[in-house]
């Protein structure tokens, strides 16, 4: 296995002759990613006095599988379907479309997942995401921006100590088991991976 092959991303392109190939590629990737983003975010599972979305755990996997650039990519693709309306988000559209939206309480939360791509993506393409103990501190870093971006816009709107109470209490044991089952559970897919396409 040579150093390019444990840095790069399970979503690396095949040898496409074509740039046009290796666009439609990443292009079909970023889509796919998106819709993944969506029935994450969708799906709600009850823990403790709220309900969790899958969304965080289905950023961190997408961010380590294709990288940072990719990632990232993906993210901000997400994002821009939301902001022209369609109901990607997890309360939409219930509570909001469009900017109004993501304007709202949940803002710095959506920001803070593209902060979150770029942290797991950066350390994925270095190959940090093959053992459990190089992509715990990736994880809860970007997990710590997804609160922190989370808790600041939410301060704006209600005050400190009711944002605290309000959007990160409730949220960081789920937290946690989301990312927990990213930093076990990755290394060894991708091990898998890698060993049934040599």
């Amino acid at each position: 296995m040579t150093t390019s092959d444990t840095t790069r991303s399970l979503a690396h392109a095949p040898n496409f002759e074509h740039p046009a190939a290796r666009f439609a590629w990443y292009a079909t990737l970023a889509v796919l990613g998106t819709l993944v983003l969506t029935v994450s975010a969708k799906t709600r599972v009850v823990f403790g006095p709220v309900d969790l979305s899958l969304e965080t755990l289905a950023v961190f996997a997408i961010a380590a599988t294709f990288g940072m650039r990719l990632g990232v990519a993906t993210l901000l693709l997400y994002l821009a379907e939301g902001a022209s309306g369609l109901p990607v988000f997890q309360a939409s559209p219930e509570h909001g479309i469009g900017l109004a939206y993501m304007m709202g309480p949940t803002g710095g939360y959506l920001a803070g997942f593209v902060v979150a791509a770029i942290i797991v993506g950066y350390a994925a393409d270095r190959g940090l995401d093959r053992r459990i103990l190089s992509l715990a501190p990736a994880v809860a870093l970007g997990e710590i921006a997804i609160l922190g971006l989370g808790f600041a816009w939410l301060s704006m709107l209600i005050g400190p100590e009711k944002a605290w109470q309000a959007g990160v209490v409730p949220f960081i044991a789920g937290d946690l088991i989301k990312a927990a089952l990213v930093v076990l559970a990755f290394p060894a897919v991708r091990n898998v991976i890698e060993r049934l396409s040599r």
